[in-house]
């Protein structure tokens, strides 16, 4: 009987642990069918399906140990938003595009995604687009800063809100000016702006030794993340009484989290991108 309630707890502990799986694809799979057939567009539901799949793949990779399932999720999501949608559907994801479909009323296209991923979804996965969809992040992560080598830069984040305010300005003058062939130049604008924003996080990435720098100081889209995020119901808990202060998880964290502790008022709290380098990097498991 002993050892019966033994295997019984081993399976309940090993379900419970893809849990986070499970969740967000019954969330990816509620939105998917819910766009379909409120909207009767096949797509939603082939393309939020086809992310939450991703997405949830990738969390159970994680669950069971394999250190890339990150890496798995930001090419399977990223390259598929950027070169499928962006390239080849000629859609402009950015914010611009955003900004765009809000100008001519139509709830489609990147004021879904907005909706979905980076205005309500933070409330529930904070900053997740940032760590597993985002396909700036997706190169970035990829240069030799993977821990910021210097502390976080005060005052210049306040560049994001600057470059926020000029993305929604240059699309308010498109249709304040009445400049004919929009949807070409939106075609462009993706093109132009994903070079720029690439060519710009490589330099800072190098110069401030830190592959997120860019997200930190320039990205406009974090100006829709931070404050949802804040109230997420997904997040990094850390068990305060089982930490023992080396700071591994400090030095650990890209966004520079203090991740040391349980409180919402954290440092850089909304900047967390559930990436569970913490969690890795926690010799007590004091981080879950």
């Amino acid at each position: 009987m002993k050892k019966m309630n033994e295997q019984t707890n081993k399976k309940e502990r090993g379900i419970s642990k893809y849990l986070a799986a499970i969740l967000m694809f019954v969330i990816f799979e509620t939105v998917a069918v819910t766009l379909w057939l409120s909207l009767d567009n096949l797509f939603y539901l082939l393309n939020f399906s086809y992310i939450g799949t991703c997405i949830s793949i990738g969390l159970a990779l994680f669950a069971a140990g394999w250190k890339h399932a990150r890496r798995f999720v930001q090419f399977a999501v990223g390259s598929y938003m950027l070169v499928y949608l962006g390239i080849i559907s000629n859609e402009n994801m950015q914010i611009e595009g955003f900004w765009y479909y809000l100008f001519t009323g139509v709830f489609e296209a990147a004021t879904i995604h907005y909706a979905v991923a980076k205005i309500f979804g933070p409330l529930i996965f904070g900053r997740g687009w940032c760590g597993y969809a985002c396909w700036t992040a997706m190169i970035l992560d990829l240069l030799p800063y993977k821990q910021p080598q210097k502390p976080r830069k005060k005052g210049i984040g306040v560049i994001r809100y600057f470059m926020f305010t000029l993305s929604f300005g240059l699309i308010a003058a498109l249709f304040l000016y009445h400049v004919g062939n929009r949807e070409r130049i939106m075609f462009w604008l993706f093109l132009g702006g994903n070079a720029l924003y690439y060519l710009i996080g490589v330099i800072l990435a190098f110069a401030f030794k830190d592959n997120r720098a860019f997200c930190k100081y320039i990205c406009p889209i974090t100006v829709f993340l931070k404050p949802m995020s804040y109230f997420a119901l997904f997040r990094i808990h850390c068990d305060e009484s089982k930490c023992v202060g080396c700071g591994k998880c400090l030095k650990a964290c890209p966004m520079n989290v203090e991740c040391n502790k349980e409180s919402r008022k954290r440092a850089n709290a909304t900047e967390c991108i559930l990436c569970f380098e913490c969690k890795k990097a926690c010799p007590v498991k004091a981080i879950k």
